[in-house]
């Protein structure tokens, strides 16, 4: 994880303090009582994975695919506990039928990190592509979703689109852009 750390932006680097990306998202985590994490491992969300699996109010563990991240997260909701799912952008590409039959027509209020691939220096074109439907497919479906490039505006974009998503018990994404967290990097 200390390689991933330091492919990432300066701030991504800094340990989990409230004064980085990933600090923000873990307090504002914890003031919006979201304690389920389920993951698809990444690169760029290394650092805010670490941090939830250190902290004991966090339920944090990988899955082998997002579909079945966002059935853990529906679950819990019915079952009376909130929870986020964390992933890239070409992992979102694989999620149009769960959240078109499951997570929209239940009222799910999923709270989804996606970290953005696809932009600023992307080098696999495949990652480029996936990232062109991400938004049309989350219009579509008629998802509340804000891309978020600064850390000033970080906590009260995460903190108001949590309480929406549970007030109007509806999915929301937040698309954590390369400006915020440094991206991935190649190396050749």
């Amino acid at each position: 994880m200390a390689i991933a750390e330091q492919r990432t932006s300066p701030q991504a680097a800094q340990g989990s303090g409230e004064g980085n990306w990933h600090g923000i998202v873990l307090q504002t985590l914890k003031r919006n009582e979201i304690s389920l994490i389920p993951y698809v491992p990444d690169r760029v969300l290394t650092p805010l994975i670490k941090n939830l699996h250190a902290d004991p109010f966090f339920t944090t563990f990988a899955t082998a695919r997002e579909e079945e991240a966002v059935g853990i997260v529906s679950g819990a909701w019915m079952g009376g506990r909130r929870g986020a799912v964390l992933m890239q952008t070409s992992g979102f590409a694989t999620l149009a039928n769960v959240l078109a039959s499951l997570a929209v027509p239940y009222q799910i209020p999923l709270i989804m990190f996606v970290s953005e691939r696809g932009t600023l220096g992307e080098f696999n074109y495949g990652q480029s592509l996936v990232c062109r439907t991400m938004r049309p497919v989350l219009d579509s479906l008629a998802l509340e979703h804000h891309t978020i490039t600064r850390l000033d505006e970080l906590e009260f974009i995460t903190d108001r689109s949590i309480k929406q998503a549970v007030t109007t018990q509806a999915p929301v994404a937040l698309i954590l852009n390369p400006l915020l967290t440094g991206g991935k990097v190649f190396d050749k």
